[in-house]
């Protein structure tokens, strides 16, 4: 159950104030909520409180939230206050005391955060730790922005490619399709798969997981067969043995260098991601070729890549985009706030009062600043992303991400 810690009103609004801060992080173009979802609150009693130029990084600006009933004013002395990336220092000394916070908190990479915010008075709900389970799927953020990550993963290996991802045949000549090989299948990693596919390419994905081989099939892709199952309890896969980790790479190695394209999601929340593209990979690889590699955050799934850059390498182009969502800000933030408008819905009553239930299994398993003696801070092992690439495979290591 809760801790002590009450959540209080605040005394100058009868009705529960949701505020909206802009997003302070370089970069970060997404917002917390949207003028639709601010309308849904709205309707079930709730009052919007949105800062100005809130959503102008998502192409939202206040006249929109205006004419969905927010007013704008200082989001910060909300009941409830929800954003997309972590809070900074600054931004939790602006918060109530006895105030909720729901965002990306990444409690698993930067625990300190629920200790600061447990000392602040804050009731705070990461949405990387939604428990997997069915009621709480629309509220899965992971998934929502993994599904972006996913796709413009694609994108951004085509524009990089010296190749066509379709087939043609033209006058000149028929042009063979590119082939593209997805490392890590959750959510991203279909989406990759999916969006690949579209454009033409040839597609193939591989993942520790045998149960997930008829999701790649189902979408036209060939399921890669390395010889090595590491399926977990939760859907979630095991950590590979040092022998089952050196056998991967080994084979891996020798796969790789007959795609065009490789693209890897593979996370592990508060530690280096696993290394799945060695430098040996990468040198045996067609000059040309593009790797979109999604787990720079904590270091890459490639051992050449440099978080946040495009290199070139061996004459293979090596991109590592650190946050890909808020590359697509209007949709992105659109699924994100159904997320957070889900989660909020929860915590009311039909009269639109904060009254969270100290015995749901979604707020308890998500609240990060219960007292140590409570339990553990999240249900889904998954918070190490902070909503900038939550994108999380299982192609190796122990992939707690958002393999849903």
């Amino acid at each position: 159950m809760f801790d002590a810690l009450r959540v209080t009103s605040s005394q100058d609004h009868p009705s529960t104030q949701v505020g909206v801060p802009r997003e302070s992080r370089a970069g970060e173009r997404r917002v917390a909520l949207v003028p639709k979802m601010v309308e849904k609150l709205a309707s079930r009693g709730l009052r919007v409180v949105v800062e100005t130029g809130a959503g102008v990084g998502a192409l939202m600006p206040d006249e929109m939230f205006i004419a969905a009933g927010a007013t704008i004013e200082d989001p910060w002395d909300a009941d409830v206050v929800v954003k997309v990336a972590p809070p900074t220092d600054e931004e939790i000394g602006r918060l109530r005391r006895g105030a909720v916070l729901i965002g990306f908190l990444a409690p698993r990479s930067n625990p300190e955060i629920a200790t600061k915010l447990r000392e602040a008075g804050v009731r705070a709900f990461a949405m990387e730790s939604i428990p997997r389970i069915s009621r709480a799927q629309s509220m899965d953020a992971l998934s929502s922005q993994a599904n972006v990550a996913g796709y413009k993963a694609v994108l951004l290996a085509a524009d990089l490619s010296t190749r066509f991802f379709p087939m043609l045949t033209t006058a000149a000549g028929t042009v063979k399709p590119a082939t593209a090989l997805v490392l890590g299948v959750g959510v991203a990693g279909l989406q990759a798969l999916a969006t690949a596919r579209r454009l033409g390419a040839r597609t193939t994905g591989y993942d520790v997981r045998p149960e997930v081989a008829d999701q790649v099939r189902s979408l036209g892709a060939t399921w890669l067969d390395l010889g090595i199952e590491a399926a977990g309890e939760g859907g979630y896969a095991r950590e590979l043995t040092e022998d089952e980790r050196a056998e991967q790479k080994q084979r891996l190695s020798e796969a790789i260098s007959g795609f065009d394209i490789v693209i890897t999601t593979a996370l592990v929340p508060g530690r280096k991601a696993p290394i799945l593209v060695t430098a040996e990979a990468v040198k045996g690889m067609r000059p040309g070729s593009v790797i979109v590699d999604l787990a720079g955050e904590t270091g890459g799934n490639c051992e050449l890549t440099e978080p946040g850059e495009v290199v070139v390498r061996h004459d293979v182009t090596i991109a590592s985009p650190l946050n890909l969502p808020a590359t697509m800000p209007e949709h992105a933030s659109e699924l994100y706030a159904r997320n957070v408008q889900s989660l909020l819905e929860l915590m009311v009553d039909d009269q639109g009062r904060l009254i969270p239930d100290a015995d749901d299994e979604v707020l308890m398993r998500s609240c990060i600043t219960r007292s140590p003696s409570a339990g553990s801070a999240g249900g889904n092992p998954s918070a190490g992303s902070a909503g900038g690439n939550p994108s999380a495979g299982s192609a190796g290591g122990n992939p707690e991400g958002d393999n849903r």
